[in-house]
């Protein structure tokens, strides 16, 4: 991955300050992942950058950087962001994955169904990504012919091969005891028993009930003020879109570290 991001980008990162946090954690491969990026390209560059100078400076051997969902909406480049990360990991799918997260799920859902999924996805921030990609005049309250237009202009936009990269994106990615997914795992479940809906749009006693299984979960959705390490999550959403924080963790060495 060294190199992969820096090439892409341009320029050498910045260097980063490492929090260490000693956690029971037993990955079978070391890891990056990254929080929700909603839209914001910026931020996301800056993150990834930081992620290179770590995998250099504690000289990481084949990681693999895994992006927690929700690439689209709220910020201003959701266009730019997309079409980054699926060259990004179509370049090397097995260092580079990229979840599905509800707001992806919701402009697919969009694509297919305008009239009944549009009113709520412009409300979710489908207004910016629309606006990302040329597609002006529209609004929370758009009528059905807008609705329309803009649904046939968003397909006219997309760049080859994004549609069915979109589709293709899984839900969660496991290594060891540790499992990245969007929203949560409910802990009344076994990992291989989560619903889509759960994995996508969370559930109330994911935050409130730690899991006894032995597994971690490491997801994005909830927004928090700051990484929370606690009872079986680590929890990376920082807001970016309002804060400008993108938060990454490193998974290596039976430990996780923000960076």
């Amino acid at each position: 991955m060294l190199g992969i991001i820096r090439n892409k980008r341009g320029g050498a990162a910045s260097s980063i300050n490492l929090r260490p946090m000693q956690v029971e954690m037993a990955p079978k491969r070391p890891f990056y992942a990254i929080g929700d990026v909603h839209g914001c390209l910026d931020q996301m560059f800056t993150a990834l950058g930081r992620v290179d100078d770590d995998i250099e400076a504690n000289e990481i051997d084949d990681p693999t950087l895994v992006f927690l969902g929700d690439y689209v909406d709220r910020g201003k480049a959701s266009a730019e962001v997309l079409e980054y990360l699926m060259n990004l990991s179509l370049s090397d799918p097995e260092a580079v994955v990229c979840l599905m997260g509800n707001h992806e799920r919701m402009m697919l859902d969009f694509l297919d169904k305008p009239l009944k999924v549009g009113p709520r996805w412009l409300r979710f921030g489908g207004v910016e990504t629309l606006e990302s990609y040329g597609i002006a005049g529209i609004d929370k309250d758009a009528s059905d012919e807008q609705l329309y237009e803009a649904c046939e202009e968003l397909w006219d936009a997309f760049p080859e091969g994004l549609e069915p990269w979109l589709r293709k994106l899984p839900l969660r990615w496991s290594t060891g005891n540790l499992h990245c997914v969007h929203a949560a795992l409910d802990p009344a479940q076994t990992v291989l028993q989560q619903s889509q809906d759960v994995m996508l749009w969370g559930c109330d006693s994911f935050m409130k009930t730690a899991r006894t299984d032995g597994n971690w979960v490491i997801h994005g959705h909830t927004v928090v003020e700051k990484p929370v390490w606690e009872h079986s999550r680590v929890s990376l959403d920082t807001g970016c879109y309002f804060t400008g924080e993108l938060t990454a963790a490193a998974f290596t060495n039976n430990a996780c570290r923000i960076i």
